[in-house]
Protein backbone atom coordinates (compact mmCIF):
# COMPACT_ATOMS: atom_id res chain seq x y z
CA UNK A 1 0.00 0.00 0.00
CA UNK A 2 1.18 3.51 -0.81
CA UNK A 3 -0.04 6.41 1.30
CA UNK A 4 0.55 9.82 -0.25
CA UNK A 5 0.38 13.24 1.42
CA UNK A 6 -1.11 15.42 -1.32
CA UNK A 7 0.41 18.60 0.16
CA UNK A 8 3.91 17.17 -0.30
CA UNK A 9 3.48 16.58 -4.06
CA UNK A 10 4.70 18.92 -6.77
CA UNK A 11 2.00 21.45 -7.56
CA UNK A 12 1.04 22.25 -11.14
CA UNK A 13 -1.31 24.96 -12.42
CA UNK A 14 -1.62 28.68 -12.92
CA UNK A 15 -3.67 31.57 -11.53
CA UNK A 16 -6.92 29.68 -12.24
CA UNK A 17 -6.20 26.36 -10.52
CA UNK A 18 -3.74 24.16 -8.67
CA UNK A 19 -3.33 20.45 -9.35
CA UNK A 20 -1.47 17.57 -7.75
CA UNK A 21 -1.00 14.34 -9.69
CA UNK A 22 -1.35 11.68 -7.00
CA UNK A 23 -0.79 8.47 -8.96
CA UNK A 24 0.27 7.86 -12.53
CA UNK A 25 0.83 4.41 -13.97
CA UNK A 26 1.54 3.20 -17.48
CA UNK A 27 0.91 -0.47 -18.21
CA UNK A 28 1.42 -1.69 -21.76
CA UNK A 29 -0.98 0.48 -23.83
CA UNK A 30 -3.10 1.77 -20.91
CA UNK A 31 -2.47 4.69 -18.59
CA UNK A 32 -4.15 5.68 -15.34
CA UNK A 33 -3.68 9.08 -13.70
CA UNK A 34 -5.31 10.18 -10.42
CA UNK A 35 -5.18 13.76 -9.18
CA UNK A 36 -6.63 16.50 -7.00
CA UNK A 37 -7.57 19.91 -8.44
CA UNK A 38 -8.62 23.17 -6.81
CA UNK A 39 -10.30 25.64 -9.17
CA UNK A 40 -10.25 29.12 -7.68
CA UNK A 41 -13.33 31.39 -7.45
CA UNK A 42 -14.16 33.23 -10.67
CA UNK A 43 -11.69 31.19 -12.73
CA UNK A 44 -12.01 29.18 -15.93
CA UNK A 45 -10.00 26.04 -16.75
CA UNK A 46 -8.39 26.16 -19.19
CA UNK A 47 -7.80 29.91 -19.23
CA UNK A 48 -8.62 30.03 -22.95
CA UNK A 49 -10.23 27.57 -25.33
CA UNK A 50 -11.30 24.08 -24.32
CA UNK A 51 -9.58 21.03 -22.79
CA UNK A 52 -9.46 17.80 -24.74
CA UNK A 53 -7.87 14.54 -23.56
CA UNK A 54 -6.90 11.23 -25.13
CA UNK A 55 -8.21 9.57 -21.94
CA UNK A 56 -11.66 9.15 -20.37
CA UNK A 57 -12.02 11.54 -17.41
CA UNK A 58 -13.92 10.64 -14.24
CA UNK A 59 -14.30 13.36 -11.57
CA UNK A 60 -15.88 13.63 -8.13
CA UNK A 61 -16.60 17.10 -6.73
CA UNK A 62 -15.46 17.16 -3.10
CA UNK A 63 -16.19 20.82 -2.28
CA UNK A 64 -18.01 23.68 -4.00
CA UNK A 65 -19.34 23.56 -7.54
CA UNK A 66 -18.42 24.31 -11.15
CA UNK A 67 -20.27 24.87 -14.38
CA UNK A 68 -18.99 22.68 -17.20
CA UNK A 69 -19.65 23.09 -20.88
CA UNK A 70 -19.51 20.13 -23.25
CA UNK A 71 -20.90 20.17 -26.79
CA UNK A 72 -22.49 23.58 -26.15
CA UNK A 73 -24.44 22.28 -23.14
CA UNK A 74 -23.81 23.67 -19.66
CA UNK A 75 -24.08 21.57 -16.51
CA UNK A 76 -23.60 22.50 -12.85
CA UNK A 77 -21.74 19.86 -10.87
CA UNK A 78 -21.68 20.24 -7.07
CA UNK A 79 -20.10 18.57 -4.05
CA UNK A 80 -21.17 14.96 -3.83
CA UNK A 81 -21.71 14.62 -7.57
CA UNK A 82 -19.53 12.90 -10.15
CA UNK A 83 -19.00 13.36 -13.87
CA UNK A 84 -17.67 11.38 -16.81
CA UNK A 85 -16.16 13.03 -19.88
CA UNK A 86 -15.38 10.64 -22.77
CA UNK A 87 -11.98 10.89 -24.41
CA UNK A 88 -11.84 13.45 -27.19
CA UNK A 89 -14.74 15.59 -25.86
CA UNK A 90 -13.88 19.29 -25.71
CA UNK A 91 -14.85 20.75 -22.34
CA UNK A 92 -14.36 23.72 -20.04
CA UNK A 93 -14.92 24.29 -16.31
CA UNK A 94 -15.94 27.60 -14.72
CA UNK A 95 -15.99 28.25 -10.99
CA UNK A 96 -18.67 30.95 -10.86
CA UNK A 97 -18.89 30.87 -7.06
CA UNK A 98 -17.03 32.66 -4.29
CA UNK A 99 -15.39 29.51 -2.87
CA UNK A 100 -12.80 27.07 -4.16
CA UNK A 101 -14.08 24.04 -6.04
CA UNK A 102 -12.14 20.89 -5.16
CA UNK A 103 -12.32 17.71 -7.16
CA UNK A 104 -10.57 14.37 -7.51
CA UNK A 105 -10.11 13.03 -11.03
CA UNK A 106 -9.14 9.75 -12.65
CA UNK A 107 -7.93 9.70 -16.26
CA UNK A 108 -7.99 6.30 -17.97
CA UNK A 109 -6.78 5.69 -21.49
Amino acid sequence: MDIININELTQEGNQAYSMHTIFKEQKMDAQVKVGHVVIYPGQTVPLTGFSKHAENEYSVIVKGSIVTEIDGKKHRISAGQASFIPKGEEHIAVNDSEENCELVFVMVG
